[in-house]
């Protein structure tokens, strides 16, 4: 049985941080997911990645297993757990090796317990904790939406599971489903499925936890006049008037207009001056007349200009 490297399966280092972890685990089971990878043996490296995230997410099981790291075992090494080797998971022998939703060496570690007379009984363990990769529009992140979810569960078998993305949903948020991970085994309960939500990039908002902003076109003369302009937003158009003294590349706020939530998010809309691509003759002549009567110069202040 080999020694599992968890930090080089999830492609971090020993001193990774929490987020460090988590946030390496969702791009590589985004990578991985057999509902999306195409490559070769992406199944077993999905399983993989969720082995390592169980062990490296728990501080508890992290400790112990940087432990072994530290009594000299590297990956690829062939394993025996050392004489006396406990774990607070369980108490473990040469001779205890495990089977199931994980690997021999994850169950070795953690999974394989004894009966009160010392012998090895019924395995009693809580089903595994699932973990989903979700992508959601935005328009569904911002008024809820029931997504049907086919979900692979550990033994190879998948069931179809209809889950709903609650409004106000953040890119990253997590979402837990009590009892709806891997069954236990020996009566024990089943493990939880926790939904990892990443938001599909929109082509008009960009978005900051529930904060959104949208580049708003406008046309020179909308900025001199101070005309109302339409304004899309999450939750539909409004109107908003334009002061006369607005500025190319100004920000300005739409209180609550961004995600909902108990305390909803704003959108923030900035000013990009547009130009139209071609002009009449008529057009050209009415700038000319604009510039001779503002005699404007907006270079004034620059040297040699």
């Amino acid at each position: 049985m080999e020694f599992k490297d968890y930090y080089k399966i999830m492609e971090v280092q020993e001193n990774a941080t929490a987020d460090e972890i988590k946030k390496s685990y969702r791009r590589l089971a985004r990578k991985y997911h057999p509902d999306v990878s195409k490559e070769a043996g992406a199944e077993d490296k999905f399983k993989e990645l969720g082995e390592a995230y169980e062990v490296l997410k728990d501080p508890q099981k992290r400790g112990e297993y940087d432990g072994l790291r530290k009594a000299g075992y590297t990956g690829g090494q062939q394993f025996r757990p050392p004489p006396g080797w406990e774990s607070s998971f369980g108490v473990h022998t040469d001779s205890d090796l495990g089977s199931g939703d994980f690997s021999d060496f994850f169950e070795t570690l953690f999974g394989r317990r004894r009966s009160a007379g010392g012998q090895r009984g019924q395995r009693v363990q809580r089903g595994r904790d699932l973990r989903y990769h979700v992508d959601v529009s935005l328009e569904d992140a911002y008024a809820g939406a029931t997504r049907s979810l086919q979900l692979t569960q550990p033994d190879g078998s998948s069931r179809t599971l209809n889950v709903k993305i609650p409004e106000g949903v953040q890119d990253g948020q997590q979402i837990r489903l009590k009892g709806q991970g891997a069954p236990g085994m020996g009566g024990a309960s089943s493990g939880d499925l926790f939904l990892e939500i990443a938001l599909i990039p929109h082509r008009n908002f960009k978005v900051d936890g529930k904060d959104v902003t949208l580049e708003l076109p406008v046309a020179p003369w909308e900025l001199g006049a101070g005309k109302s302009v339409n304004i899309p937003t999450l939750g539909g158009t409004v109107s908003m008037k334009l002061p006369a003294t607005t500025k190319a590349g100004q920000r300005m706020r739409l209180a609550g207009k961004g995600l909902p939530g108990k305390v909803p998010g704003d959108q923030y809309v900035v000013i990009k001056l547009v130009m139209p691509q071609t002009l009449s003759a008529k057009a050209r002549e009415l700038l000319d007349e604009l510039a001779s009567e503002t005699n404007f110069d907006p270079r004034k202040d620059l040297t040699g200009a």
